[in-house]
């Protein structure tokens, strides 16, 4: 009896491992992968322009990924746009879940680390696609940023903890980051031989520039959050809206803002370009 239950326990981990197999090498989730890079990327262009235009005192204002959502539901055709973008984020989502799961895609084997990235991502954008439904419903997304769940995990038992933990996590991303752009590891992802050499060197810069931009914000990110932890105060916390407010109240803050707004906006760029040459 026990020997039949595993030869079906194994009958059907086998099957999900075929059917995950196929579903990798699908060229429906390669599609919904790169629209989702693209997706990614207007996300991360309106947050830097509109950050760049606060820098230099044209208006704008320091948002997160769901305030830029926000921003495109307000324009012309916004709600046909944010139908394409959540579309496009549940792709991206599905496709770094799956990467997460079989370790792979059509194009590249991942290792450990990056599973565990692509899970993390997978969460995260999944999570922003619900929040553009729920923005398209008019339901009410909230603000996006840690600020009001920080709050309630201090007063946990070992809250204080926990979101130390967080922060630091934050930081190590953060760090990880600059060590991609700086080292250039992102172009172990992309497919540069069919690029020209122009486009190569584009791809480069932008990806050197937006990746340490990005890096920037995740350690304000996590700084906010175990300065919460150390001093008790849930207000400390900041998400990506609250770590590009807190570069323009610091010295010589405008420049600063400027400089991680064009970088965010670079990465941006790069998201779009990689959303042709990513191996998927």
């Amino acid at each position: 009896m026990k020997a039949d239950v595993g030869l079906g326990a194994g009958s059907l981990g086998n099957k999900a491992k075929g059917q995950g197999e196929q579903l990798a090498h699908a060229k429906t989730l390669g599609w919904l992968a790169r629209a989702g890079l693209v997706a990614r990327g207007v996300v991360y262009l309106i947050i830097g322009v509109l950050a760049f235009e606060l820098a230099i005192g044209e208006g704008g204002k320091a948002t997160n990924q769901t305030g830029a959502l926000k921003t495109i539901s307000d324009q012309s055709f916004g709600e046909l746009m944010l139908i394409l973008l959540a579309i496009g984020l549940a792709g991206y989502s599905l496709w770094r879940l799956l990467r997460a799961a079989i370790g792979h895609g059509a194009e590249q084997r991942d290792s450990g680390p990056d599973r565990i990235a692509a899970l993390a991502s997978g969460i995260a954008y999944g999570i922003l696609a619900i929040t553009a439904v729920k923005i398209l419903t008019e339901t009410g997304a909230g603000s996006g940023t840690p600020k009001q769940p920080t709050g309630g995990v201090l007063d946990w038992t070992g809250g204080t903890v926990i979101v130390a933990i967080a922060g630091a996590i934050m930081i190590g991303v953060g760090i990880y980051q600059a060590y991609k752009g700086l080292a250039k590891k992102f172009l172990e992802d992309a497919n540069t031989g069919e690029m020209s050499e122009g486009v190569k060197k584009a791809y480069t810069a932008l990806g050197v520039f937006g990746h340490v931009a990005r890096a920037v914000t995740f350690a304000l990110i996590g700084y906010g959050l175990i300065k919460a932890a150390v001093d008790y105060n849930p207000k400390e916390a900041i998400g990506l809206d609250g770590a590009l407010r807190e570069l323009a109240d610091a010295s010589y803050g405008p420049v600063l803002l400027g400089l991680v707004a064009l970088g965010l906006a670079g990465f941006a760029l790069y998201s779009i370009v990689d959303s042709r040459y990513r191996k998927v």
